[in-house]
């Protein structure tokens, strides 16, 4: 079954949707504007409900099929920009100064509009399909807002999907495994303090750079020298902070950065010595180390059966061929790991074609996708619906 006729229809209006997120880029819970002209189209478009302020920000629109059915499908976009300046000249470019949709979900936000559109036009399914537009992706954990605000209880969903953009892989594909996707995402903040003096008179103070200096390099022991090279893992520290001017040894120093991980086990495993790491290199060096371990998003879980009836949609729509059903798992983290964990479901990447990376300020949602992406989630609520 290939793309829905009055799905590509819509391309057009559906592309204008996403040029006018495009321009106007909200960050994290102050989507305001983004969610309101959300539930103004939900409601224009004759949903049953249509819930704003779930998770602070999110809104929810309810779609109640022509047939009696017990059934409950919730399908999952976000809406959320990025602390970006863009790099186009794109006509919709956008108007907010350091602030971009540099990750797509100008896109996931649009299709996911078509698809209720058509959904709630058509009806041609047996029980409820249930769109959900989350605030806060970006390091927010909106997901988990909207859980903690009743999402999944209140409007009784029992399986939940999502999908995200992929610049890697042809418009037209998708791409899916079962098992962990994507990774967990933990924050590694360190403080040190050490002893300040002249540069000339390393011997009298304890030299925060160099203890810092130290600790990096130490911690990338961790991947390499603790963890079972058949498992995943990654230690990366970004960010080093330390010093004023070239002739003053620094008392103090900051470091930050991310660790990454498919398991559980492994994610245990890499704080245990990170903490390890982190406080026995700093007292080798007569110096104190603040470790802040923050956990962060969990790994993204694909629910086997979920993550198969996922694929067979998509076959439907792109082809069997276009299908990638193996993919390698990645360590980038995606908050819908939250409602994974609490419904079975699944998440697939869509192919964006060939364009800048995610996160990057030239970065766009391919509008060549709309028809593939929307369609997915039409067929994937009528056949989940199926009467």
């Amino acid at each position: 079954m290939p793309i829905v006729n009055r799905v590509a229809d819509l391309q057009a209006e559906i592309a204008g949707w996403r040029h006018d997120f495009h321009a106007h880029p909200e960050l994290l819970y102050e989507v305001h504007r983004t969610a309101a002209s959300v539930a103004d189209k939900l409601r224009a478009f004759g949903c049953d409900d249509v819930v704003t302020g779930l998770g602070r920000t999110g809104v929810v629109g309810v779609i109640r099929g022509r047939k009696a059915g017990d059934r409950v499908v919730g399908l999952r976009a976000d809406m959320d920009a990025l602390p970006i300046q863009e790099a186009t000249d794109l006509p919709y470019k956008s108007t907010v100064p350091g602030k971009m949709h540099a990750c797509g979900h100008d896109g996931h936000t649009a299709m996911l509009l078509g698809a209720a559109k058509y959904l709630a036009d058509t009806r041609n399914f047996a029980g409820t399909a249930v769109v959900i537009f989350q605030p806060a992706e970006e390091g927010g954990a909106g997901a988990r807002a909207m859980i903690r605000d009743g999402l999944l209880d209140r409007f009784g969903i029992q399986k939940v999907f999502g999908m995200h953009s992929a610049p890697s892989l042809p418009v037209g594909e998708f791409a899916i495994r079962s098992g962990p996707m994507m990774a967990s995402t933990d924050t590694i903040d360190i403080e040190l303090e050490g002893v300040g003096g002249h540069a000339a008179w390393p011997h009298y103070g304890v030299d925060t750079v160099l203890v810092g200096a130290q600790i990096v390099n130490q911690l990338q022991s961790i991947v390499a020298r603790n963890v079972d090279p058949l498992q995943a893992a990654v230690v990366s520290i970004c960010m080093f902070e330390a010093g004023h001017t070239e002739n003053v040894i620094p008392a103090n120093a900051r470091l930050r950065g991310t660790a990454r991980s498919l398991a559980p086990k492994i994610r245990s495993l890499v704080e245990k010595r990170v903490r390890e790491v982190v406080e026995g290199t700093a007292r080798l060096y007569g110096a104190s180390a603040k470790l802040t371990y923050t956990p962060g998003y969990p790994v993204l879980v694909n629910e086997e059966r979920q993550t198969d009836f996922a694929a067979s949609v998509a076959r439907d729509i792109a082809g069997e061929d276009k299908v990638r059903t193996g993919t390698p798992p990645v360590m980038g983290g995606e908050d819908f790991a939250y409602m994974l964990e609490e419904r079975p479901g699944a998440f697939i990447w869509l192919g964006n074609g060939d364009s800048a990376a995610l996160h990057h300020p030239a970065y766009d949602f391919n509008d060549e996708a709309i028809p593939v992406g929307t369609s997915f989630w039409v067929k994937l609520a009528e056949t989940a619906l199926a009467g």
